[in-house]
């Protein structure tokens, strides 16, 4: 037994490592996935003007909360412009704008803007503008940070964290409140250390919350500006409410930990109303608090996100208290005694031909071990019941406002496969699908277990046990067939174990990939996104964008290739390189060609130079009109490069 106690300890710090391991792999995997895309623009990315604007203006698909540094301005030789205060156009939460200073002078002209996302998420990018012609170089910008890698780092692992103590806190108090174990000692170490983790976790996000908002480092959360800001925003409130809610929680726990087998479970609806609030402040910090029907998906949020924690931390609570139960499966040459006589229970069981009864003697282990559970057995066989039917219905709200988030989410079949928010759903199904497959094994072994508990054993159990050789007599003639011993209830609850415990390690891998989801760009922005965007250009030029993707981390962007005029004769070529965040980037190499496959024309080598920014020629020639196909080559690295293609349409 002691032996079992060993690799049941190993095995649960070894499912914790693992779990651990998992976040800090996706926390630092990739740069963040905000959910408000940028609309348009005006004056828009790329447009020549014949005059300097006054204000800019930015649209995007969902409201948006503006920083103190919003906007930044730089002139063509790199230096920072001073703009105004950035604010809301009327009425318009989605659209944001800043005012521009008087005689900006002719050239071309940067613009870097970063805003918060209604659903708390940063976003950023920059794009250029020219004032009466484009400068014939671009000066280096440096456009500010998209992000620390630190912050995001500590940032993430901080919101697994919360998701991961949500789940442990209210799915373990749950099973206590609801299921009624024989004995809640057990679960007082998951409740402390979920109340604990949700504690903290929650600190360090209100701490990060400023540093992650301006990509800044860690040090910079303790600016008092910053600090003022957190504390006003949204998420900071959301943060706030949720360290406010811990207290009453805490109490709660208290009380339940406190609570004795035989008593009704009370203040079970202030534990829900807890419970309720604190799924509340996910839900208003997060997708369900932007986009289309606000009030039906938060109400979908947060039941979506307690059934999970009935589910999940129910089944932790489970397992630990099978764990602190169930006695280990008797080991091969362990715990043995030497032969020798052993005492016999009388065990009364029918024979075969219906002839009667016949009393036989079986070893006193034996009939314990068949038909005497422990004193704990029935009521834990009862709370491992309830919890079957608790867990079915959480399932059951799980799928139903689980297929209205990805409605939501997604909005079109195309986005299921052409976004990646909708791959990392198709993942998150598989997942689930394994879940409920180990699920339904538990399932089974609960039924087994009540079967077991419940039907009538062989023998009541109370024979008394008498030496060996002192047996009843039997009638000589009459061979007494062996007992048909039940399954005894405690090989019932070591198998439920094991399935428990293979169902709470998927079930952290369905966490996990929930949580990723949470900060993915939705399918339906980036398809409304896709959609909205105007082809920004020169008047009177051709504008093509190429996404490109080399296969390495962050090795993907775009490609903005403006020909001016756009026509038949002389063509002047601006490549401008966007890195992962949307902002200006800058490549060790981009070269292009063009070709007309229907006249047998080309590939043509535009000949693209450096130009400090961006990748420029002034003697492209175009000879006929039609469709002519852009081949774009760029390389990000001493050996990391990829072609892509797009149709451009060159005028006579």
């Amino acid at each position: 037994m002691r032996r079992g106690r060993v690799r049941r300890r190993r095995l649960g710090k070894l499912t914790l490592l693992g779990a651990v391991l998992v976040l800090f792999l996706l926390g630092g995997a990739g740069p963040a996935s905000a959910h408000a895309a940028l609309r348009g623009a005006d004056p828009a990315d790329g447009t020549v003007l014949e005059t300097a604007p006054g204000t800019i203006t930015l649209a995007f698909t969902e409201s948006v909360s503006l920083l103190d540094d919003s906007f930044r301005l730089f002139d063509p030789e790199g230096r920072r412009v001073r703009t105004g205060e950035p604010q809301h156009a009327p009425g318009r939460p989605d659209t944001a704008r800043v005012a521009f200073p008087e005689g900006l002078g002719e050239g071309t002209f940067t613009v870097a803007w970063r805003v918060v996302s209604a659903d708390s998420h940063p976003v950023s990018g920059a794009f250029t503008f020219s004032v009466g012609k484009p400068s014939p170089t671009m000066a280096a910008v440096d456009t500010g940070p998209s992000e620390n890698p630190t912050t995001r780092g500590l940032y993430d692992l901080a919101r697994y964290t919360a998701y991961g103590a949500a789940a442990l806190l209210i799915g373990t108090a749950a099973f206590a409140l609801l299921c009624r174990p024989p004995n809640v000692n057990p679960l007082r170490k998951p409740l402390v250390a979920g109340w604990w983790a949700l504690l903290a976790s929650t600190l360090a996000l209100l701490v990060l919350r400023a540093p992650y908002e301006t990509g800044t480092g860690p040090v910079s959360a303790f600016d008092p500006a910053a600090v003022s800001r957190t504390l006003t925003g949204r998420p900071g409130l959301m943060l706030l409410a949720r360290l406010a809610l811990l207290a009453p929680a805490a109490v709660l726990l208290v009380r339940l930990s406190r609570r004795r087998p035989e008593e009704k479970p009370s203040r079970a609806i202030l534990a829900a109303g807890v419970a309720l609030a604190l799924a509340l402040t996910w839900a208003g910090s997060e997708h369900a608090s932007a986009g289309i029907q606000v009030p039906v998906a938060m109400t979908s949020s947060v039941l979506h996100l307690l059934a999970m924690a009935v589910w999940l931390g129910g089944l932790t609570a489970l397992l630990t208290t099978l764990q602190h139960v169930t006695p280990d499966e008797p080991e091969p040459g362990h715990g043995e005694t030497e032969p020798g006589p052993r005492a016999r229970a009388v065990v009364t069981v029918a024979s075969e031909d219906g002839g009667g009864r016949t009393a036989v003697a079986v070893p006193v282990a034996e009939a314990t071990s068949a038909v005497a559970p422990s004193a704990d057995g029935p009521a834990l066989t009862a709370a491992v019941a309830r919890f079957s039917r608790i867990a079915f219905g959480a399932v059951t709200v799980l799928v139903v406002t689980g297929v209205y988030q990805s409605w939501r989410g997604l909005g079109s079949w195309a986005t299921l496969t052409g976004t990646a928010y909708g791959r990392l759903l198709l993942v998150k199904l598989v997942v689930v699908a394994l879940l409920l497959a180990v699920a339904a094994r538990s399932r089974r072994w609960t039924a087994r277990l009540v079967r077991a508990d419940v039907e009538p054993d062989v023998g009541d159990g109370k024979a008394p046990a008498v030496p060996d050789g002192e047996a009843r007599a039997e009638d000589p003639g009459t061979k007494a067939p062996a007992p048909a011993l039940a399954p005894a209830p405690d090989a019932c609850r070591r198998a439920l174990r094991r399935s428990v415990l293979a169902e709470v390690a998927v079930g952290i891998a369905v966490l996990v990939f929930t949580t990723v989801l949470a900060g993915t760009l939705p399918g339906r922005a980036a398809a409304e996104a896709a959609q909205a965007a105007p082809e920004a250009g020169v008047p009177g030029a051709s504008v093509t964008v190429i996404p490109f993707d080399v296969g390495t981390p962050g090795g993907h962007g775009k490609v903005q290739i403006t020909l001016e005029p756009g026509r038949v004769g002389q063509n002047a070529v601006e490549a401008v390189v966007y890195g992962p965040d949307g902002g200006l980037t800058i490549v060790p190499e981009l070269r292009l060609s063009l070709s007309l496959p229907a006249q047998k024309i080309g590939p043509i080598d535009a000949g693209l130079t450096n130009r400090g920014g961006y990748w420029g020629t002034d003697s492209l020639n175009l000879p006929i009109p039609g469709t002519w196909t852009v081949k774009a080559t760029v390389r990000v690295s001493e050996i990391d490069q990829v072609s892509v293609e797009r149709k451009v349409r060159i005028l006579r």
